[in-house]
Order: structure tokens, then sequence, then C-alpha cells
């Protein structure tokens, strides 16, 4: 028994490790995809193209990382159920060493004679990272392999707070290369590159396996759309899902708008965006950090509960800084409702994460962990869509419809709450 406590500490502490590591890669290349697809968007499509066509470009461009963790989180879930989770997150985190290389190397190239290519480059790199990135759902059942199901709850934000920390130092890396070597655009796609090498021979060294292959899911088909609408209709994780699924429509649609909102109403400048993003992560990983204590307190529902109260008034509160005549007004408004939103967000999701494990069968815990990520990013890519639109519209509308969606996820959680662990997933 001691040594598989060690063994379980240790998966822990290695998957945040990683995820910290892959995370800070994915933060450093991510504030710069504008600039560098903008770089060249316009001379690939040439002069006759204009901005709106351009800017779907440019969309396309940026939602292949979700589509593609889309598709692939739920088929890396069952596999890892086969196989073990350690071979698929080493495939994984050797997948981002290749995809933010890639990344690099077309940042380097010249837009006047290889703009076309380069941008077809960008478009593999992304969709790259987005296939290695879906292992984010493995890391999530190596978690549920590793503790009891009354500690769930806090190893879930345990990935949480790996990912907040990882998105707050990232920007801030992407944000000094463009300081320090804009001359290089290189190299923060190398810096991402090499610090999912590292992560990779970090993993390579210390990570157990913490899934026996084999068993129930042996003879799955790794894609298996119907497999997934029959998770999605359990009535043990289905309405968990939903309430994860629209609350992160709900998010990602005013992230997307985050960067409108500061410059047209705060008066940011487009390079200094980072520092707003960095203030997001921080507060995600500070929450999540809190989260670990208050799990042992709390059970999921509750905690999801404040978390939708939290997020859907943050949320909504922005859309006062779309209203308020004064700049100085303004800034009081925007960010104590961004750390609502971002603090509601990080008290749902390892919520949501836990509850969905604990309600899973023990042998299918990465098949539909990976349903659940699927559906989050899946969120992701009709979010900005809809926060973009809707911002062109009138800047209110997204932030006070998404703050609205948000809060209307508390019936489904009443719904969620009634379930019985006779119906078992």
């Amino acid at each position: 028994m001691p040594a598989e406590a060690s063994s379980s500490r240790a998966a822990k502490l290695l998957v945040f490790v990683v995820v910290f590591i892959d995370l800070l890669g994915f933060g450093i290349v991510l504030p710069l995809l504008p600039v560098y697809g903008d770089r060249f968007v316009k001379p690939a499509l040439g002069a006759e193209a204009g901005s709106v066509v351009s800017g779907i470009v440019l969309g396309l461009m940026m939602s292949s990382f979700s589509l593609m963790q889309f598709l692939f989180a739920p088929a890396w879930g069952r596999l890892s159920d086969r196989v073990g989770r350690r071979p698929i997150l080493l495939l994984g985190l050797l997948g981002s060493v290749g995809a933010y290389a890639l990344f690099a190397y077309a940042s380097a190239m010249n837009p006047e004679g290889q703009a076309l290519l380069a941008l077809i480059l960008l478009f593999v790199s992304r969709a790259g990272a987005g296939i290695a990135g879906a292992t984010i759902s493995t890391a999530q059942a190596v978690i549920a392999d590793s503790t009891r199901p009354e500690e769930r709850r806090g190893g879930m934000a345990l990935i949480g707070a790996a990912f907040g920390i990882g998105f707050t130092f990232g920007p801030l890396l992407g944000a000094g290369a463009m300081y320090f070597a804009p001359e290089t655009p290189w190299a923060t796609g190398a810096l991402a590159s090499a610090l999912s090498l590292a992560a990779f021979a970090f993993a390579s060294v210390g990570l157990p396996e913490t899934r026996v292959p084999g068993g129930h899911s042996a003879q799955r088909k790794i894609f298996d759309a119907r497999a997934s609408m029959a998770v999605l209709s359990n009535p043990s994780v289905g309405p968990v899902i939903l309430i994860n699924f629209l609350a992160t429509i709900g998010f990602a649609g005013f992230e997307s708008t985050l960067a409108l909102l500061n410059r047209d109403f705060l008066g940011f400048e487009e390079r200094n965006n980072f520092l707003v993003f960095t203030f997001v992560g921080f507060v995600l990983a500070m929450v999540n950090g809190a989260y670990r204590g208050m799990s042992k307190r709390m059970s999921e529902i509750p905690t999801i509960a404040a978390g939708i109260v939290l997020m859907g008034t943050g949320v909504a509160g922005l859309s006062l800084v779309t209203v308020i005549e004064s700049s100085g007004e303004r800034w009081l408004a925007a960010f104590p409702s961004l750390a609502l939103a971002v603090a509601g967000f990080g008290l749902m999701t390892p919520g949501v994460q836990s509850l969905v494990s604990r309600r899973a069968d023990q042998n299918r815990q990465g098949e539909i962990l990976g349903v659940n990520q699927s559906c989050s990013a899946l969120a992701r890519i009709l979010g900005p869509v809809l926060g973009l639109t809707l911002y062109r519209a009138w800047p209110l509308l997204p932030f006070t419809l998404g703050g609205l969606l948000v809060l209307a996820m508390l019936p489904v959680l009443v719904l969620a709450a009634r379930w019985r662990p006779a119906e078992s997933a």
C-alpha cells in the first residue's frame, strides 16, 4: 500500500508538471497567432481579398486547434482505456514538440514569396497541436486512476491549477519574445517546442502507468460516434456535460471578445493584451489552488452552483463596461467582473470533471472524460463565433446573453443533482 500511495503521488505530480509545461507552450504561442496569421494572410490572399475574408481565414486557423480536440479527445480517451495512459500522454507531448517546431519554421518564412506555404504550415501546426493537446482528457483519467472518489475533486483542481499557471506565464514569455526578440519570429515557437520536449523527457523518465490495459474497453472502436452519443444521453453524466458545454460557450464567447473590449472601451493597445490574459491565468490558478482545500468540505454540486452564479454574474457585469461613459468607472467595472467570471469558471470546471469521473464506469474513464473534453472543445469553436458576431452587432450583447446563458444552467444542475447511483454510466 505505501508503494501504491507513492506511485499515485508521483503520477499526480508528473501530470501537473506535464500539463503545466504543455500549457506554457500553448500560452506562449496563442497571443502571437493573430500577429503571425495577419502577416501571411493578406499576402497569401492578395490585395483583392477584403477584411472579412481575411478575418474568416484567421478565425479558421485559430479554431482548427479546438476542432481537432473535438474530434480526437474521445478517441485518445478510448485508446488510453485500451493501452494505458502513459503511452498516450507521451505520444501527445511528442506531437506537441513537432507542431510547435513547425509553427516556428512557418513563422520564419518570407511573407513576400512564401506567404501561402507559410499559411498552410500554420494551419497544419495548429491542427497538429490540437490533436496532441486532446490528450488532456487522458491526463484527467490519470488523476481519476490515482485518487479515491472522495479525493477526485482536489485531484481535478490540480490540473486546473497547472492549466492556470501555464496560461499565466506563457503569455508573459510570448510577450517577452515580442519585445526583446522582434527580429526572430521563430523564437516563440522554438521555445514552445523545447518546453514540450522537456515535458516529454520528464514524463518518459518518471510517469508511471496508472491504468491496467485491456478490460471492458479493449474491443471498442477508437472513433465511435454512437458510443459518444450514448455517453451524452446517459442521465448520470449527460446533464453534467451539458452544463460544462453551455457554460464554456458563455466563457469562450466573452473570452474571444475580451481583446476588443480592452481596445474599444478600456484603451488598451493590442500588444498589451497579454497582461489581461496573464491576469485571467493568475486568477484561474489561484482559484483552483483554493478549490483543493474547499473540496474537502464541499461536494461537487454546491461548488458547481457557486461557480455558475459567480461566472454568470461576472460575464454579465462586463456588459457595464460598454455602457458606462467614464473611463475610470469602466476600469472599476471591468476587472472585478473579469475576476468573478474567471473565478466562477475555475470553481465549476474541476467540479464538473470530478462529477463526470465519479459517475463513470471505471473501465471507461478515458472515454467518458474524453467526451466531456470534446464537448468543451466544440463550445470553444461555437463560443467565439457567437461572441464576435454579437459584439459586432452591439457590444453589450455577448456579455449580457453570455451571463444569462451561464445562469440558465442552474435548473440543469438541479436535474443533475437528482441522479442516484443506481443509474451508473
